[in-house]
């Protein structure tokens, strides 16, 4: 029996703005916001659910300020205990505590002149943000240990998927440093939200497997394009590109049909499937990244498509680190 074979649309391409790509008005309006951001120096809070491209976003307005040519630092501050958190900003001093054999330059340091990227900013424990809020305002900070201050002129970028009022009111947030990050605050639109983006999106990344992978799509029946059109994909863009790589590891052949789907889009709970799981396979896929660069992670992160705070968010969640 014949099946209805959707090929991928022509004459319609993506903007690509710093590796976000669009074709919704929405997201073509928040470009000409972030050109204008980029040349202030103020600081700016992201806003916007998991996996909207909050980091992409940042690693943007770096690209477009005059600090292009400095560093640009990222860290998530929920992967880190309080105390190596202090330390991955700060860095430390040889005896500081238990473990530290030499000195470490934290990632404020490392930023000087450029920019520093702080992802779920509102993970950041209250017995830190006291000296977050110092290093921001006075751009002097001390390593964990040190005698002597370090100055710095390093420009912040934070994101959160939580709401930093509602962070505020509960006590759990300073509200001096809530106003400090968000001088500029900027909202990213759901993937729902983005219109015509969920398809556009879903062949851009088709094709970009289709070059590197084993498979080649080259069509997607309507029984499967029907459920990723009304999916609400509530981890927006990232849980819509593990979503095409998931088919192009369990599903062969040059046709995308249901059974490729995540089992979630096929209206079944994910545990009941007998096929690798989505997060098996992505395991598979870091580790061989890795092997492939011999263990070199920015350069995995830029073959599996994503940045490199991502890739350090992944290896953490599949204890790979």
């Amino acid at each position: 029996m014949g099946r209805d074979v959707i090929r991928r649309p022509t004459g319609t391409r993506l903007q690509c703005f710093h590796g976000i790509y669009t074709r919704a008005p929405r997201m073509e309006a928040l470009f000409v916001t972030l050109r204008r951001v980029a040349h202030a120096s103020c600081t700016v809070l992201v806003g916007g659910e998991t996996g909207t491209g909050k980091e992409l976003v940042a690693r943007a307005i770096h690209a477009e300020s005059p600090r292009r040519r400095a560093p640009f630092e990222a860290i998530n501050c929920a992967t880190f205990s309080p105390t190596l958190l202090e330390s991955e900003l700060f860095g430390h001093v040889r005896g500081a505590f238990t473990g530290a054999i030499s000195d470490r330059t934290g990632h404020f340091a490392l930023a000087d002149r450029g920019t520093l990227f702080l992802d779920e900013v509102a993970e950041i424990p209250l017995e830190l943000q006291g000296k977050l809020l110092r290093v921001m305002q006075e751009k002097t900070f001390l390593p964990v240990g040190a005698m002597r201050p370090v100055t710095v002129d390093v420009r912040v970028i934070s994101a959160t998927n939580k709401s930093l009022r509602r962070e505020v009111a509960d006590g759990r947030f300073r509200e001096d440093l809530s106003y400090r990050m968000r001088v500029v605050p900027l909202s990213l639109p759901p993937l729902r939200d983005r219109e015509g983006d969920v398809e556009a999106l879903f062949w851009h990344f088709v094709e970009g497997k289709n070059h590197v992978g084993f498979r080649r799509i080259e069509g997607v029946t309507r029984a499967a394009m029907d459920p990723i059109l009304s999916y609400p994909w509530p981890g927006n863009v990232r849980e819509l590109q593990s979503a095409v790589e998931y088919a192009f590891v369990v599903g062969e052949g040059p046709i995308f049909d249901v059974e490729d789907l995540l089992p979630e889009l096929r209206g079944e709970p994910a545990q009941g499937t007998s096929v690798a799981s989505l997060a098996d396979a992505e395991r598979e896929r870091i580790l061989s990244a890795l092997a492939r660069h011999r263990g070199r992670k920015g350069a995995a992160a830029a073959e599996l498509g994503m940045s490199r705070s991502t890739l350090w968010r992944k290896l953490y969640a599949h204890r790979l680190r």
